[in-house]
């Protein structure tokens, strides 16, 4: 009489509740900026414009983690003040992008016609425009400062969010989702902002997410050439075109604000990409 031999025990492959992805490094990142600037008076440890001359130009050190600068300013503290002004003027530009690249995108795609084709060439007309060129144009006009850099970039960043949404409601247009909210007497403008706006919404804090990287840089690009925020205020760009002067013989008065520069473009790209895999089923994987 034959045995049965029962087989092994299969392992079940194990599922682990969370894994490293770059949405999760991404989000980690920018938390870590988000409460360096919320928590920069207790982060900090010397205050950030308080000059001492005969401290300028120290190396890095146990007392001063990075150096500091021309001024004898400790950059470790400015560096930490400094994404306060980042991302303040991050936050500016996406409460006045967001909204106008959509209204202008849902409203050209649903109307269409003779208002999408004029909307959409000065929609094109704006996004063929160098950004930086406008935006250091418009500040020479305004005159420095955070609102008027705000409002500069603003200008030039709005089209790709316009384009975007113009086109998915184009998709949808035709939808039986629509056509089913139109049976039921929904029309007009509760048609675009009940029905087509929830849907354009996820690609649209995907896009911006992708864009603040780009945005970051452009406005350290302003406060470079002396036209975003104004000493002594500590802002990253600023504190890149002071160190630039002495960058062959001191060159972490440079380094130090670039560094923050790179780590706050690193941490927003890495929040894009990881949006859009979650969001985007094309990209996932």
């Amino acid at each position: 009489m034959t045995q049965l031999i029962p087989d092994p025990p299969t392992q079940v492959a194990a599922n682990p509740a969370w894994r490293i992805t770059t949405l999760s490094i991404g989000t980690v990142l920018v938390i870590i900026l988000i409460v360096c600037a919320l928590l920069a008076p207790w982060l900090a440890p010397f205050a950030p414009n308080i000059q001492h001359i005969e401290f300028r130009l120290l190396p890095p050190s146990s007392e001063h983690w990075l150096g500091t600068d021309g001024f004898g300013r400790d950059l470790l503290s400015r560096v930490i003040y400094g994404a306060r002004p980042t991302l303040l003027l991050v936050s500016l530009i996406l409460v006045l992008t967001i909204p106008v690249g959509l209204l202008v995108g849902i409203s050209a795609g649903y109307i269409g016609g003779w208002y999408e084709r004029i909307i959409m060439r000065v929609t094109d007309i704006v996004l063929s425009l160098p950004s930086l060129v406008i935006a250091l144009a418009l500040v020479a006009i305004l005159g420095p400062g955070l609102m008027n850099g705000a409002l500069a970039l603003a200008f030039t960043s709005w089209p790709p969010f316009a384009r975007q949404a113009r086109a998915e409601t184009l998709a949808l247009r035709r939808s039986d989702y629509l056509a089913a909210a139109r049976m039921q007497g929904i029309g007009g403008l509760r048609l675009m902002f009940g029905h087509i706006l929830p849907l354009c919404l996820p690609s649209a804090v995907v896009r911006a997410a992708l864009s603040l990287g780009g945005i970051i840089l452009a406005s350290a690009g302003l406060g470079f050439l002396g036209m975003g925020i104004q000493p002594p205020t500590a802002e990253w760009g600023s504190m890149v075109a002071e160190g630039s002067k002495v960058i062959f013989d001191q060159w972490w008065v440079a380094a130090a604000p670039g560094g923050a520069i790179l780590f706050a473009s690193l941490a927003f790209n890495l929040l894009g990409d990881g949006l859009r895999d979650k969001m985007d089923p094309r990209h996932g994987k």
